[in-house]
């Protein structure tokens, strides 16, 4: 009996062991999914990843976040307008507090944003404005500033009383206006003229090198060529190539793509825009973070834009002109691209440590 009466204690005491192991796992589970629903939750939509900038400004952006608390649910629209409409919805279901777009069309987006903001959800118009639609932030580099350094590139390099021709980006990315102003306010005051101003829809850069071939006569008569990013002037400049032209015309862009720093140093494009994408990312996570949370935007580039129907907060990052005389300490130095990978087609010219 009192073997038998040792055993269903110890059974006992086992059990109330197990219970409370139990109880303690439970509680650790829903401490957990508390924890993961605490969590703000941002829906970032791209326009697609065919230019190369888009998947640093993806990661940067990303890892921010986490760095912040947050979690990132990223779709891409693959240039396709109604897919990204659909993706906007599809975040506004999932209860989002900050839906971060890289708008396709400007203009065809203002329903889609409106649903957001009467939701309840922040808007952040990531680079490229949306027309109308009243988001919350718009977060871009100086588009003006843009165009101006690739004017003045022209002229530091000779260019006066000469002729150029645009080819300009996507006539639906509110931009690409900016850029053409900046662009041709400097060109315009050095006594410079514009043979003709073409606009690639949907950024196809494609389309550049169809425009060269198209328009040779115009071409051969040009002295520079002013393309709306760096993936238009490589098209330009390997349709020039064809023609024996590359080198002879003065091509400027912007983005600062691997191919296009390559181009500065064989000599084929004069100039590319740098855009401290790491800086624009970093900043938009910090900013979605703040807007979630219902705190102020404090940032000495905060000033105001005008969408077409409202005022809104427009956080501006200065972009940098980069040639063949600043390209080591611009970019190579900052560890944007390796220097390896720079010179990868002219060693002969990479310089010494």
């Amino acid at each position: 009996m009192t073997r038998r009466f040792l055993c269903k204690i110890i059974a006992l005491l086992m059990s109330l062991t197990l219970l409370t192991g139990c109880g303690s796992d439970a509680e650790g589970t829903r401490s957990l999914k508390t924890d993961e629903q605490d969590k703000i939750q941002i829906g970032m939509c791209f326009d697609s990843f065919v230019i190369e900038r888009w998947q640093r400004d993806r990661d940067v952006f990303v890892s921010t976040a986490k760095e912040l608390g947050a979690e990132v649910n990223i779709q891409n629209a693959n240039g396709d307008v109604e897919q990204q409409k659909k993706q906007i919805e599809y975040f506004i279901k999932k209860g989002m507090d900050v839906i971060v777009i890289i708008s396709i069309d400007a203009d065809a987006l203002v329903d889609s944003v409106k649903k957001a903001t009467d939701a309840g959800i922040k808007v952040i118009a990531y680079d490229r404005p949306i027309s109308k639609a009243g988001a919350d932030l718009y977060i871009s580099f100086d588009n003006e500033k843009v165009g101006e350094l690739m004017g003045e590139a022209l002229v530091k390099a000779g260019l006066n009383g000469g002729r150029v021709i645009m080819i300009c980006g996507s006539p639906k990315d509110q931009n690409v206006p900016m850029v053409v102003t900046g662009f041709k306010d400097v060109i315009g005051k050095s006594s410079n003229i514009v043979l003709d101003e073409y606009y690639c829809d949907g950024w196809k850069a494609e389309l550049a090198a169809d425009y060269v071939y198209s328009h040779l006569p115009q071409i051969e008569l040009t002295d520079a060529i002013m393309c709306g990013n760096d993936d238009l002037a490589s098209k330009v400049v390997f349709a020039l190539s064809e023609k024996r032209l590359a080198g002879k015309k003065l091509v400027v862009g912007q983005d600062a793509d691997l191919e296009a720093c390559q181009r500065i140093v064989e000599g084929t494009q004069l100039m590319t825009v740098f855009k401290p994408i790491e800086k624009l990312a970093q900043k938009a996570a910090e900013a979605a973070v703040h807007l979630a949370k219902g705190e102020e935007i404090d940032d000495p580039g905060l000033s105001e834009y005008n969408d077409g129907s409202n005022v809104i907060p427009y956080l501006k990052i200065e972009p940098v002109s980069v040639t063949k005389d600043n390209i080591d300490e611009v970019i190579i130095n900052s560890g944007f691209h390796l220097k390896e990978d720079v010179y990868l087609n002219v060693p002969s010219k990479m310089p010494s440590n």
